[in-house]
Order: C-alpha cells, then sequence, then structure tokens
C-alpha cells in the first residue's frame, strides 16, 4: 500500500465519522475545553468543504467523575451511571456552544445497543434521523447511553460503537482520535524503542497481539478495542485511521495530505448497510456448519448457501433468524439470515435442491441462505 493510495482514500470522503475518545477530552480540571473548541474549528471547516460529519463522542462518564470529585471510577453499576448522568449534559453543552460559533447546531443521540441489534425498524430508524440531521447540517454527537446501559445491550466502549456508527451510515471514513498518534510496535509511553506503525493492511494474530499489549488509560478501550473495531469497519470496505486527538490541527493535516498516523486498508469492494447490519448487528440464533465445497461457493464466488453443502445444525431458529456459517474446524465466517428453521434444515442438509419437495413436503426456496441475506466476516477467503 503506497503512501498515495492513502491520500486517495481521504480526497473521496464526503461521509466522515469521527471518533474521540475520553483521554483527549479530559484534563484535570474537568473538560478539556481547548481541544473541544479546535475540533470544532475543524469540523466547521470540513463541513464548509461540503464533508457530512458525525462525531462519536466519549467523555460522560470522565467527565461527570471529575465534577463530583470522585478520585477513581467506581465498579458498581449505578454510580457508573449516575456518573454519566451527571456529565452527559455537560459535553452536550460545551459541543453546543464550541459549534455555535460557526453557526452550526448539534444533536444528541444517545443509544444502546439494543437500538442497533434488537430489530431492523430500530435500525434503520436511527439511520433515518441521522440522514435527516445530516441533510439539515446538523452535526450529531453520538454516546453510548450509560445512564441506563447494562452489559446485555452495551456497545462495549464507543471505539465499537464508532464502526457500528460508519458501517450503519456507508461511511467513506472513520477517525479514530485517541491519546497517542497511532499505533505502535509497541506501548511508547513505556517503551522508548517502539515505532510507529503507519499502515496496517490486515488485522491478524500479530497485530492483535500487539495492540493487547497498549492499554487504555481514563476510557474503557486500549488500542485493541480500536483494532477490533478497524477489523469490523475494513472488512466492510470502511478505510480508519487511528491518530492523537492532541496534535493540534489533526483533521486539517490529515486531509491536506500528511501522512499521520496509522491507516487500516479497508477490502477492495465496499459491504452494502444491509449486510453490515446482518454481520455485525443481529444476535445469532445458531449454527450451520458447512463443506469446503460451499465454503468456496460463499468466500470466492459469492453464492447462495444451498443445502447440500450443510453437514450440521445447532440450535433452535426459525425462518429469518440469523445464524452463523462456520467451515469445519473453523471459526465462524459469514452470518446469514436462513429461509428454513433449524428442523428443517436438518432434515434438508446434504440433499440436492431438486430433493427439498420431497423432504420436506413442499419447496419454499432453494437456498437456504440467499447471498443477499448473507455478510461474509473479517475478510475470510480460501
Amino acid at each position: 500500500m503506497t503512501m498515495i493510495d492513502r491520500q486517495e482514500f481521504l480526497q473521496q470522503t464526503r461521509r466522515l465519522v469521527v471518533k474521540v475518545g475520553s483521554n483527549v477530552l479530559t484534563s484535570d480540571q474537568g473538560l478539556n475545553l481547548p481541544v473541544i473548541y479546535a475540533l470544532s474549528c475543524q469540523i466547521a471547516g470540513l463541513m464548509k468543504k461540503g464533508m457530512e460529519v458525525i462525531l462519536v463522542s466519549s467523555g460522560a462518564m470522565a467527565s461527570g467523575q471529575k465534577k463530583i470529585g470522585l478520585s477513581r471510577r467506581p465498579d458498581d453499576i449505578p454510580r457508573r451511571q449516575a456518573i454519566a448522568a451527571v456529565g452527559q449534559p455537560g459535553l452536550m453543552l460545551e459541543y453546543e456552544k464550541a459549534f455555535q460559533v460557526y453557526n452550526i447546531m448539534v444533536a444528541q443521540i444517545l443509544l444502546t445497543g439494543d437500538d442497533l441489534t434488537a430489530s431492523r425498524d430500530r435500525y434503520l430508524n436511527a439511520r433515518n434521523t441521522l440522514n435527516t440531521l445530516l441533510d439539515w447540517k446538523i452535526v450529531p454527537v453520538i454516546n453510548e447511553n450509560d445512564t441506563v446501559v447494562v452489559d446485555e445491550i452495551r456497545f462495549g466502549d464507543n471505539d465499537n460503537l464508532s464502526a457500528m456508527i460508519a458501517m450503519l451510515m456507508n461511511a467513506d471514513l472513520l477517525i479514530n482520535l485517541t491519546d497517542i498518534d497511532g499505533m505502535y510496535t509497541g506501548d511508547p509511553r513505556v517503551q522508548s524503542n517502539a515505532t510507529l506503525i503507519p499502515v496496517v493492511e490486515a488485522v491478524d494474530e500479530r497485530i492483535e497481539a500487539i495492540a493487547g499489549d497498549i492499554p487504555g488509560t481514563l476510557g474503557t478501550g486500549g488500542m485493541l478495542s480500536k483494532i477490533r473495531a478497524a477489523e469490523k469497519v475494513t472488512t466492510a470496505g470502511i478505510p480508519m485511521v487511528i491518530t492523537s486527538g492532541r496534535e493540534p490541527d489533526i483533521l486539517e493535516k490529515l486531509f491536506s495530505g500528511k501522512n499521520i498516523g496509522t491507516f487500516f486498508v479497508p477490502a477492495r469492494e465496499k459491504m452494502s448497510s444491509r449486510k453490515c447490519w446482518i454481520g455485525y448487528n443481529v444476535k445469532p440464533k445458531g449454527i450451520l456448519k458447512i463443506d469446503a465445497g460451499a465454503a468456496k461457493a460463499i468466500l470466492t464466488r459469492g453464492k447462495s448457501l444451498l443445502p447440500g453443502g450443510i453437514i450440521g445444525v445447532e440450535g433452535d431458529f426459525g425462518v429469518g433468524d440469523a445464524v452463523e456459517i462456520s467451515h469445519a474446524g473453523a471459526e465462524r465466517i459469514a452470518i446469514g439470515l436462513v429461509n428454513y428453521g433449524s428442523r428443517d434444515i436438518q432434515k434438508i442438509m446434504g440433499c440436492r435442491t431438486d430433493r427439498i419437495a420431497e423432504c420436506l413436503g413442499e419447496k419454499r426456496y432453494d437456498e437456504v441462505v440467499h447471498r443477499d441475506n448473507l455478510a461474509v466476516l473479517n475478510g475470510f477467503s480460501l
């Protein structure tokens, strides 16, 4: 991957998601107002050039913690939620004042995992609301709804949330602003010989191992959570940059051609919003195990999953449910929405399509999972 390739991606950006972390937004005195005002100035400049910008902002819990005067973040959920409730209004007030300088309005969007995973309707409603705000030239400021979230419905951290928003909105680029200026071969805060990795062409075990040794401090997400976010968006065909949110004029420098931070190379083809929803938002209710021939047809030829390639069924699921699709001995390679329930699939697995009616008494579809309802994950290939 050459440097000019990175700039070609940046020059083509029309819809941008910017995620800014707690370590960037807060200081010993609470919210880091100079950073908030500098960020709003840069976003206003990008919008003036015709770009649509969505901001995923941490900082509510860190802000509330310092406002209340707590020396450390508590471990129990009720107090953490109360801290977020105290901090979120102040965070939004400062964004509102900062963007008001440029006659730009902001809108607060608080989400839980259920908003993007519980139903297709809620997913589409979120997308429609965000599209309307962008049409009105209003900057959506998105955060996880920490005041009500529990483990079962949380995104995990705002790195993951920003990836899901980028896929939801079919963004052209995700920029993750953190407290170090990219991904290094080690933790540059403690390892003097750590060097910046300028380009990551694929998120593999080596990259994950390096990221696992670079923790976060104030926020919940260290480098590993950012790498997992990059893995999601690049699989969907969206590039991502990790760089320092404390660097002056960082967004302007990126779009002016400076090759700073770490650039994550996207897959060649962009995944549709629907397939992003299937692959990364829907909760699978079962597993279909497939043979090598079916895996090759899905991964290299973009084919649907037919009953003949299925060698095993796990779970109890119905028509339209999401299932994991795994190749023998491998982790899941795809997620799809099934045309048949688990009991019917057990009857027709291994059969040719012309025998489906014989096995079930009727044939509704040739495909168990149609390719339009099938999302290949993590850049798998044979």
